[in-house]
């Protein structure tokens, strides 16, 4: 069943010409990644934090005094509240919290996504949520968010989240990693020049792109919280997981990686026709579960 469904996703994929364009391919991510909508029993509601925008969800019988705070993926350049509601509200509920999504600003128009990340944690502090009841998860460039908002909090000796969440990490802006090639016929989504144009645009051929802040794959990671990596096998992205998992594990760090045969970039995304993204969300709540438990004084 598992495969018939991939199959299926992969042709609302493909059932469209490659958007041209920032505003095509915004457009577009918000089209195939709201094709099915929030289930009618979560409760939304949109918030100011700061300067960016976020958006509260509680499905019933969720603890409210806990949250998973969600940076989006889409390279930077695009992706939405929108785009991932669907992900977002069913990921908290499988979690058993509430959710946090922010709408962090886009390049190349605000290459800022990173200060939004750090914003957007500070005010949930400022709500009075303690860091230990927090999980901070993303998947592609929201991954990395995840990563570079953690590793920034070790760096000033600040409370640290209960555990961090990534789906699908861009974890390195070099594409260094050998399955961008290897795994460039299956991919549907992720290929090197596309990765290379995100790049350039969030981050100029002038930075170093091996600055742990654009690619937490070279962070020193000691000390980082437990976390869980879902990853498919249908990715060009793979190693990028992986790296990252093992250079983690080489710190001592928890460190759970799933790899899912078949699954594509971000396939828990289309949870509702896709058995296998549920069965991912159901994993990922069960983690969190776990990890904010025993963060309890």
């Amino acid at each position: 069943m598992a495969e018939g469904e991939i199959e299926s996703i992969r042709a609302i994929l493909s059932s469209k010409p490659r958007p041209i364009g920032w505003e095509q391919r915004r457009q577009r991510l918000d089209e195939v990644g709201s094709i099915w909508p929030v289930a009618d029993d979560v409760e939304l509601r949109t918030v100011g934090c700061g300067d960016v925008a976020g958006e509260w969800s509680l499905s019933p019988g969720a603890d409210a005094t806990r949250v998973l705070l969600y940076f989006h993926g889409g390279g930077y350049c695009s992706g939405s509240i929108a785009s991932h509601r669907r992900l977002v509200t069913e990921a908290g509920r499988a979690a058993g919290i509430s959710t946090l999504a922010i709408a962090y600003r886009l390049a190349p128009e605000h290459p800022a996504a990173h200060d939004d990340a750090m914003i957007g944690w500070r005010y949930l502090r400022q709500q009075g949520i303690d860091a230990r009841n927090i999980v901070v998860g993303g998947d592609s460039a929201g991954g990395n968010l995840t990563i570079a908002l953690i590793n920034a909090l070790r760096e000033a000796n600040e409370d640290l989240p209960a555990c961090a969440w990534l789906i699908s990490p861009w974890t390195d802006l070099t594409m260094s990693g050998k399955t961008l090639e290897s795994k460039d016929h299956i991919d549907p989504i992720i290929h090197r020049g596309y990765l290379v144009e995100l790049a350039d645009a969030y981050a100029p051929t002038s930075l170093d792109r091996r600055n742990p802040l654009l690619s937490p794959l070279f962070s020193v990671l000691a000390g980082f919280p437990p976390t869980l990596i879902q990853v498919g096998s249908a990715e060009t992205l793979l190693s990028d997981s992986t790296r990252f998992a093992e250079a983690a594990a080489e710190a001592n760090v928890a460190t759970t990686l799933e790899v899912w045969p078949e699954m594509i970039h971000a396939w828990p995304l289309w949870n509702a026709g896709l058995t296998d993204a549920r069965l991912a969300l159901k994993s990922a709540g069960q983690f969190m579960k776990r990890r904010l438990l025993d963060r309890v004084p």
